[in-house]
């Protein structure tokens, strides 16, 4: 008897996955709850258990290869005994009479309508669907409705022979891919622009230190950056929502909510884990939630639900040693802040040229919904508020 190891619900809006890695192979032995393999979405990394106890006895779904929803990966044998392995059936031959069917068709006259419409757009090659391949007059017209195709990527520069022997060719996961459509699209979509500003660091550094043993001894977490710069966000789009609103269409929806995305960084790509009501959360909420969802997602383990309903994004290139850059927006967002390094500089401050830790922070905002006026003075109450924490507290 043997039970079928299928593809799991992968989340909404996900229907295939690609097989990234097997940890076991034929004849080998699989306990209950035991992972088989790891399929590998456009969003997060499943693992597959086994469903049963007994031997592996055959793979169906190779590394590499793109499964569906439901699609049967591999079969388990009860007991102990491993089968023999299949022996893998030879190649079909191709079918001779292909070639002469498809010249054939060269010799079918089309409707004159279509030869006409086709010479007018400049069309060839029209698929037809006439008797014996004849093109009518509506495959021009089906051709024509058509969106057109995507501008081709352009090709890569000839490489000399003693270093295309030094190349590496590496298929891009779901996720890069996934990662690089998103943020294309976005550039396409949005009229995105970013603002600047820069935070003196040293009223919240002097609190961070004066306070950081009491609180990790109350709460159990270390206080960070990330709860100053969460909290003086939530206090910014409190004044200026429309940087936490989303276009609909012709509509705009502002959120009387706050569910704040933080970026992080992963061995296999960028994620955006989501903070839910955020605005309704602690210090001490904030910074647990920040360090649980960072340890999930550098171990793969985010769900698709924790990387949906993001309002707004904070990314801190500065634990890279960024100095200065110009986030993208992650649609269907209309703001992300970025943070960045902290850095000593010579600063004036009342007559007086002294040395403060100082960040540069940029934000990055759909012009579409969010004016000049607006983006900077959500910067500058980011500001304000890093500058001087008491007006979190005030609400100043």
């Amino acid at each position: 008897m043997s039970t079928e190891v299928r593809v799991p619900t992968l989340g909404e809006s996900v229907t295939e996955a690609t097989v990234a890695t097997w940890f076991k192979q034929p004849g080998d032995a699989v306990a209950v709850d035991e992972m088989l393999c790891e399929l590998e979405t456009d969003k997060v990394t499943v693992e597959v258990p086994s469903p049963v106890a007994g031997t592996l006895s055959e793979i169906v779904a190779a590394e590499g290869e793109t499964v569906g929803v439901d699609a049967l990966l591999a079969q388990i044998a009860a007991g102990d005994a491993a089968p023999a392995p299949k022996a893998e059936a030879p190649a079909a031959a191709p079918a001779p009479a292909a070639a002469p069917a498809a010249a054939a068709r060269t010799d079918v006259e089309n409707a004159p309508s279509a030869n006409k419409l086709m010479a007018e757009n400049n069309l060839s090659n029209v698929a037809g669907t006439g008797k014996d391949g004849r093109v009518m007059k509506e495959d021009v017209l089906n051709a024509l409705a058509a969106p057109a195709p995507a501008a081709p990527a352009a090709p890569r520069a000839p490489v000399a022979a003693n270093q295309a022997a030094r190349e590496e060719r590496v298929k891009m996961t779901r996720l890069r891919q996934t990662i690089a459509k998103r943020l294309k699209d976005s550039q396409n979509t949005a009229a995105m622009l970013t603002t600047y500003n820069e935070v003196d660091m040293t009223a919240v550094m002097d609190l961070r230190n004066e306070y950081k043993d009491l609180f990790l001894k109350k709460h159990g977490v270390k206080l960070g950056f990330m709860s100053f710069f969460t909290k003086a966000c939530i206090h910014a789009l409190n004044e200026v929502p429309e940087v936490n609103a989303e276009i609909d269409g012709t509509d705009v929806v502002y959120k009387n909510y706050v569910n704040m995305g933080i970026a992080a960084g992963t061995p296999t790509g960028l994620v955006v884990p989501v903070i839910n009501d955020a605005d309704q959360m602690s210090f001490a909420d904030i910074e647990k939630a920040i360090a649980e969802k960072g340890a999930r997602a550098r171990d793969g383990k985010l769900s698709m639900a924790e990387m949906q309903g993001g309002t707004f994004t904070i990314s801190n290139g500065g634990v890279y040693g960024s100095l200065m850059s110009s986030p993208i927006l992650n649609p269907p967002q209309s703001g992300i802040l970025g943070m960045h390094k902290i850095q000593d500089r010579p600063m004036a401050i009342n007559g007086q040229v002294v040395i403060r830790p100082m960040m540069y922070l940029a934000l990055s905002y759909d012009h579409r919904i969010v004016d000049g006026k607006g983006a900077v003075t959500f910067l500058v109450r980011v500001k304000e508020a890093l500058e001087d924490p008491r007006r979190l507290l005030m609400d100043l």
